[in-house]
């Protein structure tokens, strides 16, 4: 047989890339230490193109990298040695327990991740409310897209990251993109923009480096770091005072104008120039190319929404679409680029601190009701709303005792992480299920080994809002577990051997009844309807009539408040919690590069993305570096008041002459959020990771 042929009669499993939130649809074909990715051209959302990360993600598969056996430390030595999985889980078990009964069930805490399947979630969520008894729960993606998800609740009475599907991205008039470097953070999604200017629509970016995103737009605005609030109530202004307002829009699908007008009309575009350092003549251009347009969007990213004001700065952007009749209608609307891969599911299934799944909000008597019905539990005996992420990180070892941690690397992705690795060394107990021993695991006390996307069945939601079905290609290697497995041992040892079953779709299923009439309506939605339709949008409620078509395109007809109408939010511009002084003269900002992924947990160990990206880098621009002295390639250091990075120069005209900016991926003295900011919004709780005060200075000097 010819190896043609052998190829052709290989089976070859349909499923979705493990990384970031397009969730690109690829093919698997071969085992566990071979698996090939071939291209699914005939799905939507990336039609067969894949990133390198995508192309190269089979390499964590491989039991070289990846953790085969639970590790437990051994009090003899201190170190991490094998064992089996009776003693792990036992011990995991024992730890929490001990904790609950000396402390109370609000010194175990649960921290989760925006990678976790909807069934991960949703059983993890449960399992800390039912189980455990603690509020103390909440997971990693409320450092990625909670700003935006707040603004979107307030405006629209629903947060769904897109709502409307990226196909219709590319037949809108005008998109301003801001503090987004979508050609590195999700490539494939390239093409939108490509193809928007291609059909003639104009694309503005918003974001103080020059990236290959900014090169491709018709207008670049580089502000100064932390001033987007002031950009976009700078650009309202200018609507307002050029007549560009929609009013016919604005008085029949709207509240709120009156009040967001006058706050507005108090950013005159001389203060805005003086604030961001972006022209009077560029705010123009770009009320003019957006207002021109019979249609447009307005996207954002992590830029605009990791800020100590991140939620405001987004309300702001969403009340330049409101007012200028760009929301609710036909390729218009405010949209955001959610991040991790399951960024939108993993918010909205119970394992953030205030929530319960189908996005319910805990605090809601009815919701509490209606999910304890299905968990069979007593509403009363579920614990209320508890600390966001960064303040519970920041309350290990104080008054909470004991972690249970899955999918998330908070050591080298948290902000002041040089303090949150004290915290976390400071538990008296930590458990780590994890796929490969990131610098959080290797604290633990016990290590779980779990599957990965190529060896496990289950749904992601992308930033579409669009459910997909990762199906399991490979089978895991011997004395690995899945996180639903583990879930279902540790609820055993405590006394819950019902309600957390290992199988997927069982999950799903029971998903589907606890979401039922919530806001993030999954009832209607099947692992079946999944395959056949390439992913089915919520909301999707189940109909009595037949299959409802899920929803695609949100808010045409009504936003999902209680009249029906959009908010404005009347929104001012106020300073970042840090600013520059003669001892901290310059801004950081932060953020990721193409051939690396969030903590860089896995991706740090394909060898192909670290000849790409093989650490971390300071970008400066000519003028800073000439004040330095600083040439190509000599290690810089970062400094601000939580600590110091180090990396190699690399000098460009395409960054601000008063920013530096360093990708986050890397640990060690590279780990630039030992410098970020935890100043958290006050609505969000969202750290602000995108600019800090420092310092900069070559490193053999310090």
């Amino acid at each position: 047989m010819s190896e043609t042929t052998t190829e052709a009669a290989a089976p070859v499993t349909p499923t979705h890339c493990p990384y970031c939130a397009l969730q690109c649809g690829m093919s698997l074909r071969g085992g566990p230490e071979a698996v090939e990715v071939v291209e699914r051209p005939d799905f939507p959302v990336n039609r067969g193109a894949l990133c390198g990360k995508g192309r190269t993600a089979p390499a964590v598969l491989s039991s070289r990298v990846r953790l085969t056996e639970p590790l437990v430390r051994r009090p003899a030595t201190g170190r991490l040695e094998p064992a089996t999985w009776e003693e792990a889980l036992s011990t995991v078990a024992a730890g929490l327990r001990r904790t609950r009964a000396v402390y109370g069930p609000d010194a175990v805490g649960v921290f989760g991740g925006g990678g976790l399947t909807n069934e991960k979630a949703y059983s993890l969520g449960k399992f800390a409310r039912v189980v455990l008894g603690t509020s103390q729960i909440d997971y990693n993606g409320r450092f990625c897209m909670s700003s935006a998800a707040a603004a979107h609740q307030r405006a629209f009475g629903l947060d769904r990251g897109l709502p409307f599907p990226l196909e219709d991205i590319p037949r809108s008039g005008c998109v301003i993109l801001v503090g987004s470097n979508i050609a590195e953070t999700m490539p494939p999604a390239l093409r939108y923009l490509t193809e928007l200017r291609e059909n003639g629509g104009k694309l503005i970016v918003v974001d103080p480096r020059r990236t290959r995103t900014a090169e491709q737009a018709d207008l670049h605005l580089a502000p100064r770091p932390g001033t987007d609030l002031a950009l976009a109530l700078g650009l309202l202004h200018l609507v307002v005072a050029e007549g560009r307002t929609d009013e016919e829009f604005i008085a029949s699908r709207t509240s709120g104008w009156g009040e967001a007008r006058a706050a507005a009309m108090a950013h005159w575009p001389e203060l805005v120039e003086r604030i961001t350092g972006v022209g009077v003549p560029q705010l123009r251009e770009a009320v003019g190319m957006f207002c021109d347009a019979e249609s447009g969007m307005v996207l954002t990213a992590r830029g605009p929404e990791q800020h100590s004001k991140g939620t405001d700065t987004v309300s702001a952007w969403i009340n330049l679409c409101l007012a200028t009749g760009r929301a609710g209608r036909p390729l218009s609307g405010y949209g955001c680029l959610t991040g991790q891969g399951n960024g939108q599911g993993g918010r909205e299934h119970g394992q953030k601190a205030d929530q319960l799944p189908g996005y319910r909000k805990l605090d809601d008597p009815a919701a509490r009701a209606h999910v304890a019905r299905v968990w069979g539990v007593e509403p009363e005996s579920l614990p209320g709303p508890g600390r966001s992420a960064y303040e519970l990180l920041d309350a290990l070892g104080g008054d909470v005792k004991s972690l249970l941690l899955m999918g998330s690397n908070p050591v080298v992705s948290a902000p002041r992480a040089g303090h949150v690795e004290e915290r976390l060394r400071s538990l008296d107990f930590l458990a780590v299920a994890d796929v490969v021993l990131s610098e959080t695991a290797a604290l633990a006390d016990v290590v779980l080994p779990v599957t990965q996307w190529a060896e496990e069945t289950g749904t992601t939601t992308n930033l579409e809002g669009r459910v997909l079905l990762r199906r399991q290609a490979v089978t895991a290697p011997q004395g690995i577990r899945s996180d639903l497995e583990v879930l279902g041992g540790l609820a055993a040892l405590l006394g819950h051997e019902k309600g957390f079953p290992a199988d997927p779709e069982e999950v799903f299923e029971e998903l589907r009844r606890a979401s039922a009439g919530g806001p993030a309506d999954y009832s209607g939605i099947t692992y079946r309807r999944i395959t056949e339709e390439d992913g089915v949008f919520w909301p999707c409620p189940e109909e009595v009539s037949g299959d409802h078509p899920g929803t695609p395109r949100l808010f045409l007809e009504r936003f999902a408040t209680p009249d029906g109408r959009a908010r404005f939010v009347a929104v001012a511009h106020r300073a970042a919690a840090e600013e520059v002084d003669e001892t901290y003269p310059v801004l950081l900002t932060t953020g990721r590069v193409v051939s690396q992924y969030q903590s860089g947990a896995q991706t740090r160990r394909v060898d192909e993305l670290n000849a790409a990206a093989p650490g971390p880098f300071v970008e400066l621009h000519p003028l800073l570096a000439e004040r330095l002295g600083a040439v190509e390639g000599e290690p810089l250091a970062v400094v601000s008041r939580r600590g110091r990075a180090v990396g190699p120069a690399r000098i460009s005209a395409g960054i601000r002459p008063d920013t530096v900016f360093m990708p986050f991926h890397w640990p060690g003295e590279g780990r630039v959020n030992s410098v970020t900011n935890p100043a958290l919004d006050p609505t969000s709780r969202m750290p602000e990771f995108k600019v800090c005060a420092v310092r900069v200075e070559r490193a053999h000097e310090t």
